[in-house]
Formats: structure tokens, sequence, C-alpha cells
């Protein structure tokens, strides 16, 4: 604990350094990013707690349980989180007491490399983290370990199924998934006193990080009629409005660039489809002139096209559904093989009630953006989203296994059973 306490400190007092470092690498807005490295530095004590309440010692029944660690894992990061996603896992995990082999994105090696060096600095024995870099082909190789005691993802949904497939037959290897998601937010514009306060949670929602959370919301759903008529205009005249550019720029964007060119490409070849099957661009996105991987957000309606519902877009835009009553909304939104986040914006806390036992989703959001999410709760989902091992408070569970002891400081005899004479003179000669 004193290790991962001095880690918390080192992470405060280089905010602004890594904070720039996830900037350039990931392309994130500097704002985000220092809120990334607080949520770093949060959650060792977080991690502290949470192993105190889920992996302490207990004595119950006469039985007494303790908690081991798995033995080695391996954490594979993300991109869009490089450092408070497989922070996440690493902290837990190293409470627990395991040794790690982190493997950062390929697309984000400078900020896997300096999160290693702090906890190195912090006292952290030499061995116990270790870092690997490279791409999928590495992944795979950590994978097909069979020595592997753990092995922690945070990613897309096909790596992740990937993962699944190489570690059947393999129970020995304790797999935790959390992917993606095709997450739906349902406006009730019928019971919204405040459309401005709305729009600025779908927008939120919808779009920051460029649209590359795996929480955000990638589905809008709206009741047919005036009210929701009203809230879409709203929201289309808001848009255009949300500052992009240059993750360093003073003063600062809202949204800054994606990961790269490619994956700009991939979105614009996305909303692409949309339209050529029938979607409507309410706003479109635009490419910027100034780097390849910049987006502004854009607003599809894709009403009455067939099959949108399966796929999730990794990027900032947003497409519009409607529903003529409650349990048809319910239906689209559960009308995805993604099981992540759902949010209701609605001021029916009775609607709410209902909407939160209905969602198919392991994060359910009221009146919050879509992307709010507690350390302090557990995270993940289920479906193609995640494979119902949440991490964020639960973390704890999968980092360490439980040993049950029936104990007694002096031997005793067994009580007599049929059969089984204690005095040994039974069918004796």
């Amino acid at each position: 604990m004193r290790v991962l306490r001095d880690y918390a400190e080192r992470l405060t007092e280089a905010t602004e350094e890594l904070a720039l470092l996830i900037t350039r690498e990931s392309g994130k807005p500097l704002w985000e990013s220092r809120t990334e490295v607080r949520a770093m530095a949060a959650k060792v004590e977080i991690s502290i707690e949470a192993q105190a309440q889920r992996c302490a010692d207990f004595e119950k029944g006469g039985a007494r349980t303790r908690f081991h660690p798995l033995g080695v894992v391996a954490v594979l990061g993300p991109f869009n989180f490089p450092g408070h996603l497989p922070n996440g896992h690493i902290v837990p995990a190293l409470l627990a007491g395991n040794a790690v082999i982190f493997k950062p994105s390929e697309q984000t090696p400078l900020t896997g490399a300096f999160l290693a060096e702090l906890l190195r600095s912090a006292g952290l024995p030499e061995g116990v983290l270790q870092v690997v870099h490279g791409g999928g082909e590495l992944g795979r190789a950590l994978a097909g370990q069979t020595a592997l005691d753990g092995l922690f993802f945070t990613g897309s949904s096909k790596v992740g199924l990937e993962l699944h497939r190489s570690l059947a037959g393999r129970p020995q290897t304790l797999l935790a998934l959390e992917m993606g998601g095709n997450n739906p937010l349902v406006v009730d514009a019928e019971a919204l006193s405040d459309i401005e306060a709305g729009v600025r949670l779908v927008c939120q929602s919808a779009f920051v990080t460029a649209g590359q959370r795996c929480t955000c919301a990638r589905r809008l759903l709206l009741p047919r009629g005036e009210a929701g008529g009203r809230f879409l205009d709203a929201l289309a005249a808001a848009i255009p409005g949300i500052r992009t550019g240059d993750p360093e720029a003073e003063p600062q964007p809202f949204v800054g660039t994606l990961i790269s060119a490619a994956a700009a490409e991939r979105v614009r070849a996305f909303a692409d489809r949309l339209t050529q099957a029938g979607g409507r661009a309410l706003v479109p996105m635009e490419a910027s002139e100034a780097s390849a991987a910049q987006l502004s957000p854009g607003l599809i309606d894709v009403d009455g096209l067939v099959g949108q519902e399966t796929e999730e877009c990794f990027g900032p835009l947003l497409q519009v559904l409607r529903f003529d009553h409650w349990e048809e909304a319910v239906e689209r939104c559960n009308a995805t093989a993604y099981g992540l986040a759902a949010g209701l914006l609605s001021e029916d806390e009775e609607r709410y009630r209902w909407f939160r036992n209905e969602a198919y989703a392991g994060i359910v959001n009221w009146n919050c953006p879509l992307t709010g999410a507690s350390s302090s709760a557990p995270f993940g989902g289920f479906g193609l989203s995640g494979n119902h091992r949440p991490g964020a408070y639960l973390a704890a569970d999968y980092c360490a296994h439980p040993v049950a002891s029936l104990e007694r400081k002096a031997l005793a005899a067994p009580e007599e059973m049929p059969g089984f004479p204690l005095s040994g003179k039974e069918g004796g000669g």
C-alpha cells in the first residue's frame, strides 16, 4: 500500500507532464487528459477500499476464507484512456499480490511506459511490473502463454472475442473483458422542463473524447410528435457550435482528434453507408483541413433503416431513431448484441425506475451523461460488451481467488457415523 500511495502522489505531481503526453498520443484535449490523470491518482485509495471490502479474510459457519493472488496476469490496454483504464487493472492486481505484464496500446506506448516508470520510482520491486510493447501479434502471443493466470483486456469486441476463443479450454486463466457498446440514450421529450440542459447532456454523451469512449451514446431515441421534433431541432442547431480543433489549443476545444487518420476514415465510411442506405444527415460530419484525424460531430436520422442497431461506430456520430410508445423504446434500446450503457433523460421518476429494470445494460444512467461512471461502482456490461467481469470497484474480484478452510489447532476424532465405528472393533477378529 505504501508504494501505491507514493505512486498516487507522484501521479498528482506529474499531472501536467502526463496529461500533455496523453494528449499528444491520443488526441484528446488537455482539459480531458488532466481529468484522466486525476482519476488515476484517485483510483489508488478507491482500490484499497475495494480490496478491504471485497477480499478481506472472513470467518463464518466454522470456515475461514482467505484470498490469494492469481499469480501472473497480463493487462492489455486501450488507446482512448491509455492511463486510466490499464491503471484500473494494474493497481488492484498489485494490491492483490500479483505480478503484472502490461502491454499498452501500440498507439499510446509512451503513456504506458510513463505509468510504469512512476510505479518503479515509487518503490515497486524490479520485475513485479513488466512493460512490453507491440501490436496485435504481441497481444495474441501473450494470450497464448498457458502459464498465464489472468488476462485483463479493454478494447474492441472484435479483439475481445478473438481472445475469448484463444483461451477456450484453459479454465486456469481468468479472462476479464471490457469491450465496446452500441449505447442508447432515450429522451422523454414530453417530460423535460429544460431542453437546453437535455441537449447539452446529449452532446456530452455522444461527442466527448471525439466519440471514442465505449460508453458514448451511439443511438438517440426520441418520441414521435411535436415534443420530440422540438428537441431534435434544438440538438441539430447546437451541434455545429461544438468547438473542435487542436487538442493543445487555447481556448480549449471540446473535441480534439481521433486516434488516427485511419480511424477517422472508418467513421466517415460508416456514415456514408448509412446515408447510402437511406439515412438523412441532419448535421454532416466535416473533415478538418488541419488534421486528417479530426472530424466534427455528426447527427444522422436512421429511423426506418434495418440493421443499424447491431453495429458500433467508434467516433463522433450520433444516430437518431424514434418510437411511438415506451415499450417500443425499450425494445429498440435492447435491439443490439451489446449491453454496456443505456440512459434516460426524463423528469418522470417512475418511468426511470421502469426503464432501469428493462434496459439491457450494465450501466443505466438517469439525467446524467451516458459516459458518466464512478470508480466507486462496478463498470462493465454483457453480450458483446463484456463477460460478466465488471471492473472499477469490482476489479478486486477478478484479481484474487478465495481459499476456504476448515481449521482446528489440535486433532480431534470425527463423530461416529453409521458403518464407521470409532472403536475399530466392528468386524475385527
